[in-house]
């Protein structure tokens, strides 16, 4: 059992299209009606409250009669123009009979992922906040393509609720939370009721997308509980479909909750760490990643392989001689130069580029570890 959801300052819900979109009928309004009054009655009591809502495309194939399985860009970018409208007015007027104000943003993947324009997003969130209005967020799908897209509001609304400083993040989703494997596919799946860390047994459990509305699924829930967790927030997985779902966690249906890292990322570091698509990877060894783990900068000469094609400023994950991630920061070379200094020594870089350089391919005031398991927690 997670504590009661009145106790956190402030949640991130995260809703996805299939829970709130029906294909024939559109908007399931007595559904939204259900969640914005369990919404007002935690705003009743003092809890900031910002919703990341699915939906647009869904509801814009509904109201264009797109019945194909499958669309072309073009027509899912005008699905979820028309939807779009849709989806804000409703949320808009369902928040309005409990007397709380709504504001709508639309956000792409490089407003998450650029330093500045992240800096943006979160000044307007706070603000927002402070004037006693529910944000209401979707991923800009007008304008997203493969390219520069999430693809999925699991990890956009981790990005958000950490972006925004949430102490909690609900997904309400298909399923009731996270099984052994795909309840769909292995009867003999069990339930988990409570995750103390992220681990890639943990991992391993995640399936693919579970219907053609959404396009997460179990993997990408997986995704944003590590953003989330690792910024210090808890994270919950239950089923959407019900009545009340925030109620219903209160009154102990079945959920999955996540634990919040006990020595979260803060501020800058927070950014770095949930980045999505880190440019490069830089493999280490051993020595490399003892130093990192005692809080020191990441050396050239600790570098064993070079991977990506990234400018100085960049985010790369830092790999272990194994294989898994245990840091990510801001490198401090091009790619180019990082391969030509990798493995070597500090007082050896100038004369292999022609220039006195930095001596630390990211610094430890621009790193942010991983998440480590902690003791006793299974590997």
């Amino acid at each position: 059992m997670s504590r009661a959801l009145s106790s956190y300052k402030r949640i991130t819900v995260k809703i996805g299209s299939a829970t709130l979109v029906d294909r024939t009928a559109g908007v399931k309004r007595d559904w939204l009606a259900s969640l914005v009054a369990d919404i007002a009655g935690l705003a009743a009591r003092g809890v900031e409250i910002m919703v990341v809502s699915s939906g647009a495309i869904a509801l814009g194939r509904t109201i264009l009669g797109l019945k194909a399985k499958s669309l072309r860009l073009e027509e899912s970018q005008a699905a979820a123009a028309v939807g779009q409208i849709a989806l804000a007015t409703a949320w808009s007027d369902e928040l309005a009979r409990h007397g709380l104000k709504s504001g709508q943003i639309l956000l792409t993947l490089g407003d998450t992922e650029e330093r500045r324009r992240y800096l943006n997003a979160r000044a307007t969130i706070s603000t927002m906040l402070g004037l006693k209005v529910v944000p209401v967020i979707n991923e800009n799908d007008t304008v997203a393509t493969t390219e520069i897209r999430y693809g999925d509001n699991d990890r956009l609304a981790a990005r958000v609720a950490t972006m925004a400083g949430s102490d909690l993040l609900v997904l309400l989703s298909d399923i009731d939370g996270l099984y052994t494997a795909p309840p769909a596919k292995d009867p003999d799946a069990e339930f988990i009721s409570r995750v103390e860390a992220i681990t890639p047994a943990i991992e391993a459990m995640a399936g693919g997308a579970a219907s053609e509305l959404s396009r997460g699924g179990m993997r990408t829930k997986i995704d944003a509980g590590k953003i989330a967790t690792a910024a210090g927030a808890a994270m919950i997985i239950t089923q959407g479909a019900r009545l009340n779902p925030l109620a219903a966690i209160d009154a102990g249906e079945r959920h999955t909750w996540f634990a919040p890292s006990g020595r979260p990322v803060k501020g800058f570091k927070t950014w770095i760490a949930g980045n999505l698509e880190p440019a490069g990877r830089l493999t280490v060894d051993a020595g490399a990643v003892g130093a990192l783990k005692s809080g020191k900068s990441l050396l050239a000469a600790g570098v064993r392989n070079v991977e990506g094609n990234f400018a100085r400023g960049d985010t790369v994950a830092i790999i272990d001689p194994d294989g898994g991630e245990v840091a990510r920061g801001l490198v401090a070379y091009d790619a180019a130069d990082a391969i030509r200094i990798a493995g070597k020594k500090s007082t050896e870089i100038e004369a292999v580029l022609g220039y006195q350089a930095r001596a630390a391919m990211v610094h430890r005031d621009d790193l942010a570890m991983s998440r480590a398991t902690p003791p006793g927690a299974p590997a």
